[in-house]
């Protein structure tokens, strides 16, 4: 388990968080571990974002157990990079908050 020290972060808490695209997110949860701040949590995803979906991203989703990661403390992200890099669905980018 990879921890980014403070000397990493690229930012204050709060002008970048990450952004889930759940098309691609299959939950496995690899961004929770490494997140310093732990800005994620994975659970089943909402009715409202499933409903969103396409056919084949929900099929692909019921495989994966309906698991998606959310970022309920985004707001505490510091834009380390980390969760980028340890997705292996490369399904989280960081976008500047508005």
């Amino acid at each position: 388990m990879r921890q980014a020290s403070t000397a990493a972060c690229k930012q204050a808490a709060g002008v970048i968080a990450p952004v889930v695209d759940f098309k691609r997110c299959e939950g496995k949860g690899d961004c929770a571990v490494v997140c310093p701040e732990n800005v994620f949590e994975i659970r089943k995803i909402d009715d409202e974002d499933y409903q969103q979906l396409g056919m084949l991203h929900k099929f692909k989703l019921r495989v994966h157990g309906l698991q998606v990661a959310y970022t309920p403390n985004a707001d505490a992200c510091r834009a380390c990079g980390l969760c980028v890099t340890a997705c292996p669905e490369r399904a989280i980018t960081l976008a500047r908050v508005k």
